[in-house]
This record gives structure tokens, C-alpha cells and sequence, in this order.
């Protein structure tokens, strides 16, 4: 087959262009060329890539006619952001291409009530990235619902792995945090640090879409979570990373107003955000209709990551030093 990657050499696209490549599928990707994919693999040799400012070519109408015009069976969509965004390219594609994948998130879900969260479950996003998201979803699967475009929507977690560093065990990007656990200092966690982080490695989120593409038949009109199979606490990540970098975790605990007090303001809306939500998403749909299962657990998933940090010398870990 013929498929269209929008946004392919990013994170899910490192992993899913070289495997859809290794199918004998005729792969295109589409890319605004201002990075190459997180690992090298022969298969990009075979790729067509072209450079394409999607954002320019929504505002004057030929990104979507473009996209059509590549006369694809499928096309992968990973940076549609707002559903007028997702509506233009689906307008363009009805009756010319026979499967649109769209990436969303698990934020569309808002915060956990039953855990693990079911697809099926009410949609109740906060923020805008979550509400958008959940537009798009809505506004895609509605179209395939009523007999027009087949599109299938895949929701990933807190994508992560080698090449990029994971939310730490404070729910935000500071390395410092993996290394003061490495080191044996205090972190200091919000709450009881019983809120929850679900980690999915990217080669994993790119598996849900090459199955989905793989069974037509049951993944059109339908979402599905790719995430690990389990999530974890930010308490027992940390002490993981201790561990695992041979130290003890020293932990303290504060409430949120107290703890918000003790980072940017940045870090404090990026954890503000992981903690309302804390996904824990179910991969049961996906492993009964597409016989997916994930191979990475969470914890896999991080030390995938932490183990390229320490080869790249941004984390230390305490016997390397003299």
C-alpha cells in the first residue's frame, strides 16, 4: 500500500516509517524538515520525504489538497492540533483514501475516575490540548460512523524512550530530579505521591497504528489507548530510579501549595497537569480487536530513556564518578 505520514520523523515516526517500510509498504512522509528521526535505520533510504509547512498550507487551503493529491491508501496523521485542522483534511481525503489514522492522546479522558480507563469512558478533557483533541476524535469517528471517511483513532500516553527524557517522578522535565535519586538526595513530591504517570514507548504507540493499519476491518470507527499495560505512582517510580542507579530513595512529601512553592512556574503547571489527570488507561481493547500487546512495560519504557541520558552524559551515575 501507499501511506502518507504527516509529521513522520518525530517520535512515533522514528519507529512506525522504518517498520511500515519493511512491510513492501510505498511510504511518503511529510515533514516541516527541521530534525531527522530520533535513530538512524537503512529502511529511510526508501523513503520519499518532502518538506512541507503544514501551518502555511492550512492557511491558504493546499496542504490538505496536497495530502490528497499524494493519492494514498493510507495516511497517518500525527500533528493535527485543532479540528478545523482535522475537518480540512478530511474533507480533502473523503472518497480518496481508504484509511486516515489520526494520533490523539489519552488527555481526552480528563481526569481518572474507574481505572484502568476504558475507551468508552465519557470524555471529560480540561485544557485546551485535551478538549481539542477530543474534538478531532469526536469530529472523525462521527464521519466514519455515518458511512464516510474510515478513520481510526489511536491515543497514546506519556510517549517516551531513548532519544528524549521522560516526565520525571515529580511529574515534570527536570534531569535534576533523576539525579538527585541517582545521588541519594531528597526529592520532595507532591501530595502523598500516590498520583500516577503512564509511560509508552514509542516503538509501542507505533505498533497500536501498524496494527490498526493491519486490521482494517475491526479499527475503522474505533479509538484506542496506547499506553503500558500497567502506570505508576510517582512514589514507586521514584524509588525505581534509585534503585536502579544502586541508591536509596530519600523522599518527602509536600501538599500542593507548599510543593508548587519550590519549582518554576513552568515545571508547576507541567506536574499540575500530569496529576489531575493520572492516566491509567486500559490496553484491553486493542489486545482483544487488534491482538496488540504492548512490549515495553512503564518502568521498561524509562530506563529505555535513562539508559541513553547516561550513555549521552546527561545523567551520572554515582560509581562513574572518581
Amino acid at each position: 500500500m501507499r501511506v502518507v505520514v504527516i509529521g513522520g520523523t518525530g517520535h512515533i515516526g522514528t519507529h512506525l516509517v522504518p517498520e511500515l517500510v519493511t512491510l513492501g509498504h510505498d511510504v511518503v512522509v511529510l515533514s516541516r524538515g527541521a530534525r531527522e528521526p530520533y535513530r538512524p535505520h537503512g529502511a529511510w533510504a526508501w523513503v520519499e520525504r518532502r518538506t512541507v509547512d503544514r501551518e502555511a498550507g492550512e492557511a491558504d487551503g493546499t496542504f490538505p489538497a496536497l495530502v490528497a493529491d499524494l493519492e494514498a491508501d493510507v495516511v497517518v496523521d500525527l500533528t493535527c492540533f485543532t479540528v478545523d485542522s482535522g475537518a480540512a483534511l478530511a474533507d480533502a481525503l473523503d472518497g480518496r483514501v481508504g484509511h486516515l489514522l489520526h494520533c490523539g492522546t489519552i488527555w481526552v479522558h480528563g481526569p481518572s475516575a474507574e481505572v484502568p480507563t476504558r475507551e468508552d469512558a465519557p470524555r471529560r478533557p480540561f485544557g485546551d490540548y485535551g478538549i481539542a483533541k477530543a474534538a478531532i476524535e469526536a469530529h472523525l469517528l462521527r464521519r466514519s460512523h455515518t458511512g464516510g471517511l474510515p478513520t481510526t483513532v489511536i491515543h497514546p500516553g506519556h510517549i517516551c524512550g531513548p532519544g528524549w527524557v521522560p516526565i520525571n517522578p515529580a511529574g515534570h522535565l527536570d534531569l535534576a530530579v533523576f539525579q538527585d535519586l541517582a545521588d541519594g538526595r531528597r526529592v520532595t513530591l507532591p501530595g502523598l505521591g500516590m498520583e500516577t504517570l503512564q509511560h509508552v514507548h514509542a516503538a509501542d504507540v507505533a505498533g497500536v497504528f501498524l496494527a490498526a493499519i493491519a486490521n482494517w476491518s475491526v479499527a475503522v470507527g474505533e479509538s484506542f489507548h496506547a499506553v503500558a499495560s500497567t502506570a505508576m505512582t510517582l512514589r514507586g517510580y521514584a524509588e525505581a530510579v534509585a534503585t536502579w542507579f544502586g541508591s536509596e530513595a530519600d523522599l518527602a512529601f509536600l501538599p500542593w501549595d507548599e510543593w508548587a512553592r519550590t519549582v518554576t512556574a513552568d515545571e508547576a503547571r507541567t506536574t499540575r497537569d500530569h496529576i489531575e489527570h493520572s492516566p491509567h488507561c486500559s490496553m484491553e481493547k486493542a489486545e482483544r480487536l487488534l491482538g496488540f500487546h504492548p512490549r515495553y512495560s512503564a518502568w521498561q519504557t524509562v530506563v529505555s530513556a535513562l539508559e541513553a541520558l547516561v550513555d549521552d552524559g546527561r545523567l551520572t551515575r554515582p560509581d562513574a564518578r572518581g
